[in-house]
């Protein structure tokens, strides 16, 4: 029974999504300008060659800013319930920081810091 029922909402889901792809396709409003395939750069218009690749640092940058950003998700709410959890809380957020900060030696070892 469960193995019918997980069936039929996976086909009704797909049935559902692809409804609502293939409706939104047909009511939503198109213009076929030439302008609409050019990059959008603040309202300026665009000099030179737009498809030009960045420096991969900057992704790297970007990526290490998340990872750190994320930390602090985790941390607020283990700050909120640090007296409830005891001491494997707080020997589990030492883990957690100990793994972060080898990410952190890692991304400086390998330069990754290095705004250029």
């Amino acid at each position: 029974m469960d193995h019918q029922a997980l069936i039929v909402f996976f086909i009704a889901a797909v049935f559902l999504v692809g409804f609502a792809i293939t409706f939104a396709h047909f009511i939503a409003p198109s213009s076929k300008n030439a302008q609409k395939a050019e990059a959008y750069e603040c309202g300026i218009p665009t000099t030179g060659l737009t498809w030009l690749q960045f420096n991969v640092g900057y992704y790297l940058f970007a990526i290490l800013f998340l990872i750190f950003d994320v930390e602090t998700v985790f941390i607020f709410p283990w700050a909120v319930v640090f007296k409830q959890v005891g001491m494997v809380g707080f020997i589990e957020i030492i883990i957690f920081f100990f793994i972060l900060i080898l990410g952190l030696l890692y991304a400086w070892k390998k330069h990754a810091l290095i705004w250029e």
